[in-house]
């Protein structure tokens, strides 16, 4: 049970530079995880397995990639009672992103843009991080392969291209980063929906998807072997997509027999938030003003999909009714981003409590 309720702390962070307020949260909370502290904001994680790709969740509430580049929270953010954490996302080097300021709050939307840009320190220093965290050392330390699979929640490792590499050499990145994070992911997600990274957004069409997956499922085949494991692959896709191109990316997944599907990314589109401060800022646009665009998204995957395939649903999940809902739509698990910013990690136990209690 939280000590420190997040309604006494979130005027003080949201009178920060949106950034500086993303930064200070998580030195906290690398200075506090894995210390008596960490009770402060800490909740007993709801127990609600279901098995998807090939791996048991513990419940259907996770956290999106983005809040933690470098890995450095992991301890610290599953302590929240998430299910699944994923953190990155990761480029091969180390990257400063775009000029600052390049975050900002839409507060009457209850929505967010940035422009980060992929900011990171790169693969080695992630790598690092995800090492010393103490899920990494629990699986190490665990007395057989039941135990070391069977960890208190599942970690996905967000892979990327660097700025600097031209779109035409982006498939060098991702293998490279898929090298790097095959053996300490439980999934590992294919970015190539960030509207941050010029060009990224390209990766998503016909001919460039086909050639980019196909590349990744070949070079798994190869780490499948050489690690003993297969790890499961999930694509981030955007919600700026009509319904052709979602049943073209639909069957270019089920074509190169990737494992599931994260829809989505955060948006272009400013019609929700016409007029606000802030709302002509470039960048994707998160919270509430996603919701029902990814749920459309969610929707149509599932009907080109069939109802096996893994969906992750992920956009605008600002309280535990929101994600019951993307549910609904067709996810199998929810992930939550600007909704833990706006709502506090509260909300992490009252939604997965209400999905349990819905499903």
């Amino acid at each position: 049970m939280s000590l420190v309720p997040y309604a006494l702390a979130r005027p003080f962070l949201f009178k920060l530079d949106p950034e500086k307020a993303h930064e200070l949260t998580l030195d906290t909370l690398a200075k506090l995880q894995g210390t008596l502290w960490q009770r402060a904001y800490s909740s007993r994680r709801v127990d609600d397995p279901i098995e998807l790709a090939g791996l048991t969740f513990p419940n259907r509430l996770g956290l999106a990639a983005g809040l933690d580049k470098n890995a450095r929270c992991i301890d610290g953010l599953g302590a929240m009672g998430f299910g699944f954490v994923e953190v990155g996302t990761v480029t091969p080097l180390a990257q400063a992103g775009n000029p600052k300021p390049r975050m900002f709050r839409l507060p009457q939307a209850q929505a967010l843009i940035n422009r980060l840009g992929f900011n990171n320190e790169g693969l080695d220093a992630f790598i690092a991080n995800v090492k010393r965290s103490s899920l990494y050392q629990q699986r190490q330390n665990a007395t057989s392969l039941k135990d070391a699979e069977t960890g208190p929640m599942l970690l996905g490792l967000n892979i990327g291209k660097n700025a600097a590499t031209p779109i035409e050499r982006a498939t060098e990145d991702y293998l490279t980063c898929l090298d790097g994070v095959y053996p300490y992911a439980d999934y590992v997600t294919i970015n190539i929906s960030s509207p941050n990274t010029k060009n990224l957004r390209t990766l998503q069409s016909d001919e460039a998807l086909d050639s980019l997956l196909g590349a990744i499922a070949q070079r798994r085949e190869t780490l499948a072997m050489q690690h003993g494991k297969r790890t499961p692959l999930f694509v981030k896709i955007a919600p700026d997509l009509d319904e052709a191109q979602v049943a073209m990316i639909a069957a270019t997944l089920m074509r190169h027999r990737m494992d599931g599907v994260i829809a989505t990314n955060t948006t272009l589109s400013r019609e929700s938030v016409q007029g606000l401060t802030h709302a002509n800022e470039a960048g994707g646009l998160s919270g509430a003003p996603v919701f029902e665009m990814s749920n459309r998204i969610i929707t149509q995957l599932r009907t080109a999909l069939g109802s096996d395939f893994p969906i992750i649903g992920v956009g605008g999940i600002m309280s535990a009714e929101d994600a019951v809902l993307k549910i609904r739509a067709g996810a199998d698990v929810v992930q939550i981003y600007s909704g833990l910013i706006y709502q506090g990690p509260m909300l992490v136990k009252q939604a997965a409590a209400l999905i349990k209690k819905s499903f």
